[in-house]
C-alpha cells in the first residue's frame, strides 16, 4: 500500500476538468495548424505573441472555450492571439485527414 502526504496522483488527475487544450490557426502559409497541450505535460502553452498589448487577447480562463478569433470579413481580432479558435476537452483526442479527405476524430475512451 502506497500512503501519500497531500494530494495523491488521482486528486491530481481528477482536479483537472477539462485536461487537454485544443487550439488552431493559420500559419503565413495559409495552412492550418491544431496544436493540443496536455496540462500534465512539461509543454509550454503561448497563448499570445510577443507584441503590443492592446492586440493580446485578455480574456483566457482555463477551461473556456473561444472560437471568435475572426471577425464577418475573416481579419483577425487579436494580432497577437496565437490560435484563432481553442477549445477544452477532458479526452485526449486525435484528429486526422484520411486519404479520402475525411475529417477524422479519434478519442482515447
Amino acid at each position: 500500500m502506497t500512503y501519500y502526504i497531500g494530494l495523491s496522483p488521482t486528486d491530481i488527475l481528477n482536479s483537472y476538468t477539462k485536461r487537454y487544450f485544443y487550439g488552431i490557426r493559420r500559419t503565413d502559409e495559409g495552412d492550418l495548424f491544431l496544436g493540443k497541450y496536455d496540462q500534465l505535460s512539461t509543454e509550454t502553452l503561448i497563448l499570445n505573441k510577443p507584441g503590443n498589448d492592446v492586440d493580446n487577447f485578455p480574456n483566457f480562463v482555463e477551461g473556456q472555450d473561444f472560437y471568435e478569433g475572426r471577425d464577418q470579413d475573416h481579419e483577425l481580432i487579436y494580432d497577437n492571439l496565437n490560435y484563432e479558435q481553442f477549445r477544452w476537452d477532458a479526452r485526449s483526442i486525435t484528429y486526422e485527414i484520411s486519404d479520402d479527405g475525411e475529417f477524422i476524430m479519434k478519442t482515447d475512451g
